[in-house]
């Protein structure tokens, strides 16, 4: 299940204060540890970390930070938990735009969920009980539309979206702010393992990661950026849902906020969004009307919009052409793992993704336990 590059990657993980441009740097020049162990000695890292990785050069295997990737290595396999790094066909298309996107992603359940179109539902985790409703009505009815619904794993309004979205046979995708062995809060439990059986749970974290404070801005960053907008629906002032917001707004995608009560604090944080240009919303009608601006602008450079790859056919229903066609080519009638879409058409992974989301609109594939098979 894990490569060179997977335990490269992780033992890099084990180095303080190396950032992700500095170990995608490093994956760029060594394809896996025996590569990096027998390399002349390191002089080339930034941020004081050249000793560090030397020692670690020098050890080799007999360094204690190669039997921690072991362990690391055998509670993944134990546990189905796999890595999607930014060049994968499954790493989520929007992440790649935000600034310093993660070098690579913790998944557990079914990866090529990452590609399709999120949206977020974030708010409370000590909401009222009309908060708890609306995330479930909006979630469910979101989910039946077609979207991802994201949120954190929390208490409160995260909670109820993503059983929402379950019970409504959608997808949910959870970020997390721990390691995948560490679900927080613990009572998710067993939501975490309802989630990955259709959708994934996401971080950034290595395995065993606990949840310290610093952590959950980190989440809400990738929240923010896989999804095409997040929906706020009650939070105070000063809550981890107006960071997410903030975040959202930074990276240039779309931020709804329901209003409530001006006696609720619990939708001050909401009512300040919306002063701040947060679009109301009253329905989940409200958010896709003002969805397909951002699509365009964000997805148009891989080809989402009918366009040069999508010409119309003679029933009316676009018909692909060029790199769309080449995708729906390597396409069977049974499902097809994205992976081995990309294996059998050659195509990039960033374009991939938007052609296969382009031809799952046009009706051409649809999405089936987390591959692709052809409808016609």
């Amino acid at each position: 299940m894990h490569g060179a590059r997977d335990s490269l990657f992780l033992l890099l993980k084990t180095v303080p204060r190396l950032g992700g441009a500095e170990i995608e740097a490093l994956m760029g020049r060594f394809a896996g540890p025996d590569a990096f162990w027998s390399a002349p000695a390191f002089d080339g890292c930034r941020s004081g970390n050249a000793a560090a990785l030397e020692q670690l050069r020098r050890l080799g295997d007999r360094s204690p930070q190669w039997q921690q990737v072991l362990a690391w290595r055998d509670g993944m396999n134990r546990q189905g938990i796999g890595l999607v790094f930014r060049d994968d066909a499954t790493y989520p298309p929007l992440l790649r735009e935000i600034h310093q996107p993660p070098p690579a992603l913790f998944v557990r359940g079914v990866a090529a969920v990452l590609v399709r179109p999120h949206i977020a539902v974030v708010g409370s985790r000590n909401a009222s009980r009309a908060g708890l409703s609306l995330a479930a009505d909006f979630a469910a009815e979101l989910a039946a539309m077609g979207f991802v619904i994201c949120s954190g794993l929390a208490l409160g309004i995260d909670g109820a979206a993503h059983r929402s979205a379950l019970r409504a046979g959608g997808c949910t995708t959870a970020v997390m702010g721990t390691g995948l062995d560490r679900i927080y809060p613990a009572q998710h439990g067993p939501l975490a393992l309802d989630i990955a059986a259709s959708g994934a749970l996401v971080t950034e974290f290595v395995p065993g990661t606990p949840p310290l404070r610093g952590h959950f801005p980190r989440r809400n960053r990738i929240i923010a950026g896989l999804c095409m907008g997040t929906l706020v629906v009650e939070a105070a002032l000063h809550s981890g849902s107006l960071i997410t917001a903030r975040l959202a707004m930074e990276c240039n995608r779309e931020v709804f906020a329901i209003p409530g009560s001006i006696h609720n604090p619990r939708c001050r944080g909401t009512h300040a969004l919306i002063r701040q240009g947060a679009k109301l919303v009253e329905t989940a009608a409200h958010i896709v009307e003002e969805l397909p601006g951002l699509l365009q602008y964000h997805l148009s450079d891989s080809q989402l919009r009918p366009g040069p790859a999508v010409a119309a056919g003679v029933d009316g229903r676009p018909n692909p052409a060029g790199s769309a066609r080449t995708a729906l080519e390597a396409v069977d009638y049974h499902p097809t793992t994205l992976d081995e879409v990309a294996r059998r058409s050659g195509l990039p992974p960033a374009e991939l993704a938007a052609l296969m989301l382009e031809l799952e609109l046009a009706g051409w594939v649809e999405s089936v336990a987390g591959a692709f098979q052809r409808c016609r």
